[in-house]
């Protein structure tokens, strides 16, 4: 009860540092926050007791660049960073490597670090029950997985058409993987067969329409929390129908969030801030936002 309470008593939390950055986030069970700082190349954290996140994987290392998905796999002990090289839009060279990398949760020490074929954008990660990770490619539509035990990723799911853009993931009790797209705001899922390969990609009808859907994670056997349009949803999946309920909205620049005992929270951004030296685009935060599921 305790770990609960430390994790809903903070109703902000802030960087020590600027130009943070922060596209994802992530907790464990006690309440302790990961952030993946886009901005620093780095990996941020908050303790459950502290309101401030402070650099807990060190900008650039063990080839950091582009971080945007981190989450925590408590169960494998790992905390999984998704890492994107530069370039490759229009035929441009890639710089870097995108990869999804694995590093101890106890520590930080770097664990794996396992490479996207042909690069891409490694954006979201989700952690099955058997352990099999998946990362979304927003650039080049598709799933890949790490078995559980696996040396390299494959290439699990892909469609030009349903899956570009693909960004936020999540499972839920049915087995089946969640995705969303930023570009098209639509959410869809795919099946996850007995053998552990993609079934079908399926469209979801939303009981209204989605603004750019980012950061997504489950918090019960059917129901889901996702940011978009500036809003926190809950989102409840009936088949082939997702209801959306607004749990807080108007909050500018949100793309990650997480929930840690009753609280969930969002964190800011600004990203249309990023790639522009001469704003400053200020502190950055990260909102509590009571949450009962």
């Amino acid at each position: 009860m305790a770990c609960g309470v430390h994790a809903a008593d903070r109703a902000e939390i802030t960087f020590a540092d600027a130009r943070i950055f922060p596209e994802s986030l992530t907790s464990t069970k006690n309440g302790d926050l990961y952030f993946g700082s886009l901005g620093q190349d780095a990996v941020y954290r908050a303790k459950s007791n502290e309101s401030q996140a402070t650099v807990w994987i060190k900008p650039k290392s063990n080839g950091l660049t582009t971080v945007l998905g981190v989450l925590a796999d408590e169960k494998a002990g790992v905390l999984w960073v998704c890492t994107s090289a530069s370039g490759g839009r229009n035929g441009a060279p890639y710089v870097g490597e995108t990869a999804l990398k694995a590093f101890n949760l106890k520590d930080a020490s770097f664990k794996a670090s396992y490479a996207f074929p042909g690069n891409g954008l490694c954006n979201d990660i989700a952690v099955a029950k058997d352990g099999t990770v998946y990362a979304a490619d927003t650039i080049q539509a598709r799933v890949l997985r790490l078995k559980k035990g696996a040396s390299a990723l494959d290439v699990w799911a892909a469609d030009p058409m349903l899956l570009a853009g693909a960004d936020g993931l999540a499972l839920l009790a049915d087995g089946n993987l969640y995705v969303n797209s930023v570009t098209q705001s639509t959410l869809l899922r795919i099946d996850v067969k007995k053998d552990g390969s993609a079934g079908a990609i399926t469209k979801l009808e939303t009981s209204r329409p989605l603004m750019g859907p980012d950061g997504m994670r489950s918090v019960g056997t059917r129901t889901l929390l996702l940011v978009e349009g500036g809003r926190l949803d809950e989102v409840t999946i009936n088949g082939n129908k997702a209801e959306i309920k607004v749990l807080k909205e108007g909050m500018t620049g949100i793309t990650a969030v997480t929930l840690a005992g009753n609280t969930a929270y969002v964190a800011e951004a600004k990203l249309n801030l990023r790639n522009d030296a001469t704003k400053d685009p200020g502190p950055f935060k990260a909102f509590g936002i009571p949450y009962k599921h």
